[in-house]
């Protein structure tokens, strides 16, 4: 390709092929190229001015977002708590997938940023027009959520051995009924 469509299709340098791009995703790093193009169809491309809001703490969740370049905040509301930032080849939001629960934080364009969405419903279309794709893609996103809602008990129980830990002291033989290390998965 040498004329104007050379800069439409060209990804610029630096910037990662959306293969790469996708395969960096724990999701999407186990398909094959058919695959990727395959969910790359399906994804949707916006990108934000810095300070744009992509979606605010307690909105129905629709989707998750990977972020191509740029950052993003993940900022719990009322306070302003920044719980994370994230760059290029991050993602967010994958909850939503899942269920249209309400988003658990606002996430905020921090400087200019191009995201890829992906939403609950082009995944559910997958699974029918494409079980065995749209399981490859489930999968992953099952033992991410597992693994995160671990994480979430191993924290969880930290916090409630220093609440009921004495002061200067150990953490009691027996824990109070119902306290710590009480197991969410």
């Amino acid at each position: 390709m040498n004329s104007i469509w050379d800069n439409f299709f060209r990804r610029g340098p630096g910037r990662p092929s959306m293969h790469d791009l996708l395969r960096g995703i724990p999701l999407f790093a186990d398909l094959n190229r058919k695959e990727l193009d395959a969910v790359e169809r399906i994804l949707y491309r916006r990108e934000y001015a810095p300070g744009e809001v992509v979606f605010r703490q307690g909105e129905p969740g629709v989707g998750m977002y990977i972020i191509e370049q740029g950052r993003v905040c993940i900022i719990r509301e009322p306070s302003g708590h920044v719980l994370a930032t994230l760059g290029a080849g991050d993602f967010f939001g994958e909850i939503a997938l899942l269920n249209e629960t309400p988003r658990s934080a606002t996430a905020r364009a921090e400087t200019a940023a191009t995201l890829w969405g992906f939403f609950q419903p082009e995944l559910l279309d997958l699974l029918e027009r494409n079980p065995r794709l749209g399981v490859k893609v489930l999968l992953p996103l099952a033992r991410i959520t597992g693994q995160r809602l671990v994480r979430a008990d191993e924290e969880l129980a930290a916090l409630e051995d220093r609440r009921f830990m004495p002061e200067g002291g150990e953490v009691p033989a027996a824990a109070p009924e119902g306290g710590p290390h009480a197991s969410v998965g």
